[in-house]
């Protein structure tokens, strides 16, 4: 037993000294020698050289030809991007959409668009909770939902469409929906509302988040129940729109139209 968990020890080790040398490289703030990156990382060279190779080999650190110090390369670069924009979105969007069922008392949720389709990824309750099968994990369809029609009308088509055509080849329903139209008017509208087509009971009302170079990041939705007043409707859709639409100028986001 202890010689089949050893190679596995061995290995996350490895990772985490891999680790340290990448960040090493990243703390030196530029193009270092590797007695620098060593020192960093706090290994030997003969060691930092090793795994340096290694990143090189990975995209993730790069070599100089001619002083033979070393660099960050793409592959480390689009990583750091990539965390970077999924920390401000989803913290902003946890404090904006907290603040949103303070004001409004509306359930809300954020998907985003993941393997499987639209992937509810946060839940906030509202007061009265809203009782419903959906959860976090759930996906939604792209024609029968809200969330669905935004990420079609602003989300990259090339993605979106093949899980349309599945939809609209397995349902007569969805076969029905002039997708062109509905795609047309969510983005002259800036939101999609469906009205218990989904789930008998819930009105729900979805916007989106851009990111700052203009794709749509996330989906947040607001959802009523049959019990709550459609007086506050509109006042809710309001509030969900400033809500993403602020959430989008703070991630440096422009707001379409």
């Amino acid at each position: 037993m202890n010689e089949l968990k050893s190679p596995k020890r061995r290995g996350i080790q490895s990772v985490e000294i891999g680790l340290g040398v990448l960040a090493g490289l990243a703390a030196c703030r530029g193009p270092a020698a590797l007695s620098a990156v060593a020192q960093a990382a706090g290994l030997s060279a003969s060691q930092t050289h090793r795994y340096l190779a290694s990143l090189i080999a990975a995209g993730m650190a790069k070599q100089d030809a001619g002083s033979g110090h070393y660099d960050l390369d793409a592959g480390a670069i689009r990583l750091g991007l990539a965390a970077l924009a999924r920390l401000d979105v989803f913290a902003g969007a946890d404090a904006a959409m907290r603040n949103y069922v303070r004001e409004t008392a509306r359930t809300c949720l954020v998907a985003v668009w993941g393997d499987a389709g639209a992937t509810v990824v946060r839940w906030f309750p509202g007061d009265p909770p809203v009782v419903t099968s959906l959860a976090i994990g759930s996906v939604l369809p792209v024609l029968q939902s809200a969330t669905g029609h935004v990420f079609y009308a602003f989300g990259d088509l090339t993605l979106i469409d093949a899980k349309a055509r599945a939809e609209r080849a397995a349902s007569a329903t969805a076969r029905a929906i002039n997708i062109e139209a509905l795609r047309k008017k969510v983005r002259a509208d800036q939101v999609a509302r469906v009205d218990g087509d989904l789930i008998p009971g819930l009105r729900v009302v979805s916007a989106p988040v851009f990111d700052l170079q203009g794709r749509l990041s996330i989906v947040v939705t607001s959802i009523a129940t049959s019990a709550s007043d459609r007086g506050g409707d509109a006042g809710a859709e309001q509030a969900l729109l400033a809500a993403c639409r602020g959430l989008t100028e703070s991630l440096g986001g422009r707001w379409p139209g």
